[in-house]
């Protein structure tokens, strides 16, 4: 019993992450945006959370400067695709690069420092629950706000018009322009909620999944996230169920002695990976759904006219 229930506590460490970089890229794709520097926004904002949870003290600081520079980076790409109109792609791939180098740069006055055990909810009875205690009301707070936000982005899309008016812009950009809709404003709007919920992913990682700074710490995390959007055909709750499973798959590797599987360790540090891969081949071979799910508009580039 007891290592079921540390399989499924690592299941949610290691799926929360994923969760929260990959709603923030739903938001992103469902304005017509493809942002594909997931994995750099995320690495920034994990080294820029542990140095401002370990200059300030605060753990509450070191998450809101882990979004704010997420948020910062999507800036930075709305700025060269939305404004000055570079490719979507090429910039998404640079933002990657670039958020690798800047957060090892920044990173280096942090190479072996450690921070203490991020703090765990603790409801008195609930919390001493046998099993079910532990994993479902002691969690980290974290944990409580990814599954909050990706409640909020199903409800947002679906039952508000806020929603209503962000779909229209992915699905048709001329037209929402037509009938007075800011298409470049909303655009930079979702992308930086992307941005944000990328920072908050990486804030996870350096703050509670490993509380120390590790250089690519995110190790491709952000790639996985992308294909998770694609996985959940652009709906919230799907995308949550992936994060989760892809989540199981990572964790495996850790629990495999002890679960009695025989399998290399090079091959099971493999399995997101190829699990990703596989997941990708099998979507992308019914292209009719792929087009008729995704934003029409995702991808291309506004020219707004007057």
């Amino acid at each position: 019993m007891d290592l079921v229930l540390n399989i499924l506590l690592g299941v949610v460490v290691a799926a929360t992450p994923l969760a929260f970089a990959a709603i923030g890229e739903l938001v992103t794709e469902k304005s017509g945006v493809l942002n594909l520097g997931v994995e750099g926004m995320m690495i920034v904002g994990a080294v820029a959370a542990f140095a401002g949870t370990y200059g300030s003290g605060s753990y509450v600081v070191g998450i809101l400067a882990g979004a704010l520079a997420g948020a910062t980076m999507a800036a930075l790409f709305g700025l060269l695709t939305l404004t000055l109109m570079s490719n979507q792609v090429a910039t998404g791939l640079a933002l990657t690069l670039f958020g690798l180098g800047l957060s090892a740069l920044i990173g280096q006055a942090y190479s072996g420092v450690s921070l203490p055990q991020f703090p765990r909810l603790d409801i008195p009875v609930l919390t001493d629950i046998p099993f079910v205690g532990p994993l479902i009301f002691g969690q980290d707070a974290l944990v409580y706000l990814s599954l909050a936000l990706v409640a909020g982005v199903a409800w947002f899309l679906t039952k508000t018009r806020g929603g209503l008016i962000l779909r229209a812009v992915g699905e048709n950009h001329e037209a929402a322009h037509g009938i007075g809709y800011p298409v470049i404003a909303i655009r930079y709007l979702a992308t930086m909620f992307g941005g944000a919920c990328a920072g908050l992913g990486g804030a996870y990682l350096s703050l509670v999944q490993t509380p120390l700074w590790v250089e690519k710490m995110t190790a491709g995390r952000g790639w996985i996230a992308l294909a998770l959007v694609v996985f959940a055909s652009w709906r919230p709750l799907r995308v949550l169920g992936g994060a989760y499973l892809f989540g199981g798959i990572a964790i495996l590797q850790l629990h495999s002695q002890a679960l009695g599987l025989k399998i290399d360790a090079q091959i099971l540090s493999m399995l997101p990976y190829l699990a990703t891969i596989i997941v990708l081949v099998v979507i992308s071979r019914d292209r009719v759904k792929m087009k008729l799910n995704a934003p029409s508009c995702l991808g291309k580039a506004f020219y707004a006219t007057s």
